[in-house]
């Protein structure tokens, strides 16, 4: 199957925007939200909100990996 450059697979059906909620807050927002912190922990995928991520940016570092320093 060829799809054309700028095209979909969708058959011409367009997909529903996944809505972002807040793991901390519950705030919620259409996807994609640049300024939200995505993080997988123990294999899930959990949004953070930016007012939720700048608040808890400390903690959000200290779980990163040495070589992503």
């Amino acid at each position: 199957m060829t799809i054309p450059p700028g095209g979909s697979d969708d058959g011409g059906l367009a997909a529903e925007p996944a809505r972002l909620v807040c793991a901390r807050c519950g705030a919620s927002a259409e996807a994609p939200q640049l300024t939200w912190t995505c993080s997988v922990e123990h294999g899930t995928r959990r949004h953070f909100c930016v007012t939720c991520s700048r608040e808890n940016l400390r903690s959000i570092e200290g779980r990163l990996d040495l070589n992503r320093w």
